[in-house]
């Protein structure tokens, strides 16, 4: 594995990152609700009086890409994976959700700086996960 160096934008990530602890903050502390975004999408949909919150939430991401259009140049993005490769994917990433009941937003990100061990155990379960399946995929079926 390597870095391409000349790509690596460190300010960029740092202020994404803290982007993402300032609104997990501001969630929290506002309405005492945790960001995580698979808890969010999932009380539009369970049948209960869904929380105004929620929608205003997940407009803002939606919207996010756009609004930084405005001000900076964005990246170009390149898929490589099949179609059948990124569902399975999606679907997988979905069931582990439900079984870890939350996400790694809400676990990784909140769940963590409130000192869960939960989810601490919930996130290094996410990444081992993704180690093991970065090498699986790259190195023992081939590079998919």
């Amino acid at each position: 594995m390597s870095i391409d160096w000349a790509a690596f934008t460190p300010y960029s990530a740092l202020t994404g990152g803290a982007l993402i602890g300032l609104a997990s903050v501001l969630l929290i502390l506002g309405i005492g609700r945790v960001a995580g975004i698979s808890g969010i999408v999932g009380g539009l949909f369970s049948g209960y009086r869904t929380e105004q919150w929620r929608w205003y939430f997940l407009v803002g991401l939606f919207a996010s890409p756009w609004l930084y259009q405005l001000f900076a140049v964005f990246p170009s993005v390149q898929i490589t994976s099949d179609v059948p490769v990124l569902v399975v994917a999606g679907l997988l990433v979905g069931v582990g959700t439900r079984y870890a009941t939350g996400c790694t937003s809400g676990h990784g990100v909140c769940g963590l700086s409130q000192l869960s061990m939960r989810s601490l155990v919930a996130t290094l379960s996410f990444m081992m996960a993704g180690f093991i399946t970065v090498y699986v995929m790259k190195h023992l079926v081939g590079g998919v």
